[in-house]
């Protein structure tokens, strides 16, 4: 398949490396010790120290940021929900550009992520990995020549690697016919989660492809794994649109069309029906029934960046202020109308 044929299936690139420090107990130990704010404070000072001076980096120490802005990073990706539940002794280096999230005592010492749009995990992994150099430069990871990498929970040990990719899959999903490609993908040793992760539902059609092992397994032998599955599911996906297209003609041209219609005149717009009207447009995007000047890859970038702004904490920035919940509705019909119409997608 050519790099085009991945455009409208795979949405982003994640890599994140699980690592922990040799002479630190880990976090889930740490929080219990008499001295645990003092250890805390030196680990996310050393890191904190190689990474600024080396990149342009932001430090949220979780203990003092307001609920509000946790939700913000939180719903960007760039901070998980676990860790706030060390909030006392837990903190995120966040590059500016929002490509690079360093999670610090979250179930480990340190979670690195490197974020891309759409689907290079060689390249994203090559990122992520001189992070991973100059973090380790200034404290010793916790390593067994034998185990690899040592980490809380026994599923990253190794190499400490996730690879992951997000998929939009909507052929698949609404024809029925993930349940099987995911009790296929288990078996071969990966995992098929929501789009906050483990235990999260699949909004907007999109699903996290990522490897489940990490022992035994090479850093290259990961990334060749997942990218193999990658392209096998890609291929599905766009086998069944053509089948969808085929089967379904002119109704289903008309229920995506009608997404745009509403998206173009509503007045009250909730989250879950935002993120339902985003999927079919981006679906029909894909399948060629709304015309633009611009690029495919644009369009669907443009639609992804929107889902994404309109969530409650990151539209309250927007907003600048604590929205209500009827304030909500209306200033996410607004901004909606304002920016579908200036796509100019044509019917």
């Amino acid at each position: 398949m050519q790099q085009a044929d991945y455009e409208s299936v795979a949405v982003s690139t994640r890599i994140r490396l699980a690592r922990n420090f040799q002479d630190y107990p880990f976090p889930g130990r740490l929080i219990k010790d008499t001295h645990a704010q003092e250890q805390a404070s030196e680990i996310i000072r050393l890191i904190a120290a190689e990474l600024t001076s080396m990149e342009d980096f932001e430090l949220f120490e979780m203990a003092d940021i307001p609920d509000e802005t946790a939700a913000f990073l939180t719903e960007r990706y760039l901070i998980s929900r676990d860790l706030m539940r060390h909030r006392a002794i837990s903190a995120a280096l966040i590059s500016l550009d929002e490509n690079i999230s360093v999670m610090i005592n979250e179930e480990d010492h340190v979670r690195e992520q490197y974020f891309m749009k759409g689907f290079d995990l060689p390249r994203a992994y090559e990122r992520i990995s001189g992070i991973d150099d100059i973090i380790s430069d200034s404290i010793p990871f916790a390593y067994d020549k034998e185990l690899g990498y040592l980490t809380a929970c026994p599923s990253n040990l190794g190499t400490g690697l996730r690879a992951s990719v997000m998929l939009f899959l909507p052929a698949l999903a609404r024809r029925g016919l993930m349940k099987k490609l995911i009790s296929t993908l288990t078996r071969l040793g990966l995992a098929v989660r929501g789009v906050f992760g483990e235990g999260s539902g699949a909004d907007g059609d999109l699903f996290q492809v990522s490897n489940e092992v990490t022992l035994g397994l090479s850093e290259e032998e990961v990334l060749f794994g997942v990218g193999q599955a990658v392209s096998v599911i890609v291929e599905a996906e766009l086998l069944e649109r053509e089948r969808m297209m085929a089967e379904e003609g002119m109704a289903l041209k008309d229920r995506l069309r009608r997404s745009l219609g509403i998206l173009l005149s509503c007045s009250l717009l909730g989250q879950q029906e935002l993120t339902r009207r985003i999927a079919d447009l981006k679906l029909g995007v894909a399948l060629g029934f709304f015309g633009t000047e611009a690029g495919e890859d644009t369009r669907l970038r443009t639609l992804d960046a929107l889902a994404v702004d309109l969530r409650p904490a990151s539209m309250d920035r927007l907003a600048k202020r604590k929205l209500t919940e009827e304030e909500g509705l209306v200033f996410r019909a607004n901004y909606v109308r304002k920016n579908v119409g200036a796509m100019h997608l044509i019917l």
